[in-house]
């Protein structure tokens, strides 16, 4: 095993033994395996000239799955790896890629699996750091056009660069090549994202500002986490009536500000914060948690046993709720424990807004002009990214609140867990916290920021706007690889750079886009001209 794909790896090694995540050295190889095998289906795809249809959803079901904090369970990978033996077979009777990594009884997978890793990209560390960079970014794809998929809305640019990526990180190519390749990840990521924009805001409205609780009532309730809204929306049609509460927790947050979801009397506020804190507030609310995609953490004895995983996600003695042949998922068994539960638990009070999605902002587009030309906005900053475990992470708390008052937090993702309950105020009647969304949002971001630079007559770059960004998973190395692709420059990024980007691509980075990493709040104000 070596895995370095999260910020939170092992310095400098990478998790050998087993993951900090919590995952196990057997799941990570049988992970390396399934990636490897697509590479296979990739190539089948590209050259049998047959519908590729089946081997394209299999490729993005599979990466997403080996997300960090997705699916622990290692009898699922196996699960996954035979499928790909089929596709191939399928797409080309006499196959000649990568097959003999899908032939294998159990043991034999498992012995075949720790000769895949990461470590076999490329003998040359540099064409195998771009090649690392290339797949995480491909995870970080599928996950976004997975949830686009799910609504029924597809993209064949996006599907066509899936294949052609992991042929990529398989076959010999050069430093140009490969870095063409990564830049063209992100206008894939590009794309997709503003495929899931389309598709969540047409099933399920533009979102509004919403001020949601985060209190907690005398019902019984259902804890949704994760990201899928089609799985919210399944669920709360099933609950409702029943008397059992819905509260969304974590990524799942900015689903109240959709006008969509608002028809539900049931969903009744946000319960807790960042998916790193699961592990203390599961305990407290009492019911059943229902985890639909990444962001989940081994779970603790407390709560196991009303735990229940749906999609792509798994742990090994979870209840998993699958998807039936309609196409429907049941979810009777959550509600029953639901009913034979407690309420939840109080752990905070009052609320939080959120729903300042790009249609939200732009809206204010005159007020937020007018409070630029003015001087009581002289700033905007970039906030967006994921959360975690580290302490380092207090960073991006004492960063928002060093922040001046005529300075507004632009933020998605659950990064924003970090200050959106501080009192920062606002500047005339704008918060100086702007909630876009989820990670998935991240779109609506790069749409402002366009928006106002067309406004102002300027580049993105000469706006007066910073870039301060976390990152923890593979989405963020996406929406990272993004904002290259539509040219911004000067990002700064943290707590830590990327363990798997050696020396010389990171000197690249920093000339090319002047990446940086995050030092000290006074030095990191002055470098991101924030006064």
């Amino acid at each position: 095993m070596k895995c370095r794909q999260c910020e939170e790896t092992i310095k400098e090694t990478g998790c050998t033994k087993a993951g900090v995540c919590g995952k196990s050295s057997e799941t990570a190889e049988l992970q390396d395996l399934l990636i490897y095998s697509l590479t296979g289906v990739a190539h089948a795809a590209r050259d049998s000239g047959k519908d590729t249809a089946a081997a394209v959803k299999h490729i993005y079901e599979s990466l997403f799955s080996t997300l960090t904090n997705v699916n622990f369970d290692a009898s699922y990978f196996i699960g996954r790896i035979d499928p790909s033996r089929s596709i191939i077979s399928e797409l080309m009777p006499k196959p000649k890629y990568c097959i003999d990594s899908v032939n294998y009884d159990y043991k034999e997978k498992t012995e075949k699996a720790r000769t895949t890793g990461i470590e076999t990209l490329d003998a040359d560390p540099n064409l195998g750091s771009l090649k690392e960079l290339l797949l995480y970014g491909l995870k970080g794809l599928a996950a976004y056009y997975h949830h686009a998929a799910v609504l029924g809305y597809k993209d064949k640019g996006v599907e066509d660069f899936m294949i052609k990526g992991l042929i990529m990180i398989r076959d010999k190519h050069s430093a140009e090549e490969l870095t063409a390749s990564v830049l063209e990840c992100g206008k894939a990521g590009v794309d997709a994202m503003g495929l899931l924009d389309k598709a969540n805001t047409e099933r399920y409205g533009t979102p509004e500002i919403t001020k949601v609780s985060i209190g907690v009532r005398s019902n019984p309730g259902i804890l949704i986490t994760g990201h899928d809204l089609k799985d919210l929306e399944d669920l709360l049609e099933q609950t409702k009536g029943t008397g059992v509460d819905v509260y969304t927790h974590g990524e799942m947050l900015p689903a109240n500000a959709y006008p969509f979801f608002k028809r539900y009397g049931n969903l009744v506020g946000n319960y807790g914060n960042a998916w790193h804190l699961q592990t203390k507030e599961f305990d407290s609310f009492n019911g059943p948690i229902l985890v639909t995609t990444n962001c989940l953490v081994p779970p603790k004895p407390g709560y196991k046993d009303r735990l229940f995983t749906t999609g792509l996600t798994g742990f090994e003695g979870v209840k998993h709720i699958p998807e039936g042949k309609d196409g429907r998922k049941d979810f009777s068994e959550v509600i029953r424990t639901a009913k034979n539960s407690r309420p939840p638990g109080k752990i905070e009070e009052g609320t939080v807004t959120i729903g300042f999605a790009r249609g939200a902002v732009l809206g204010l587009a005159d007020a937020v002009v007018n409070a630029v030309k003015s001087g009581a906005i002289t700033r905007f900053v970039v906030m967006a990214g994921c959360d975690g475990r580290e302490s380092a992470r207090s960073y991006y708390s004492d960063f928002a609140k060093a922040l001046p008052d005529s300075t507004v937090i632009l933020t998605a993702g659950c990064a924003k867990y970090r200050y959106n309950k501080i009192p920062l105020n606002d500047i005339g009647g704008i918060p100086r916290v702007l909630d876009a969304g989820q990670c998935n949002d991240c779109y609506s971001l790069a749409v402002i920021a366009i928006k106002l630079a067309e406004v102002f007559g300027c580049s993105v770059n000469d706006l007066p706007l910073s870039f301060n960004i976390s990152w923890y998973e593979q989405k963020a190395c996406l929406v990272l690889l993004s904002l290259l692709h539509l040219g911004v420059k000067n990002i700064m990024l943290g707590p830590r750079l990327p363990e798997f980007v050696t020396p010389a691509i990171l000197n690249v980075l920093v000339e090319n886009f002047g990446i940086k990493g995050i030092s000290d709040i006074g030095s990191d104000k002055k470098i991101l001209n924030i006064t």
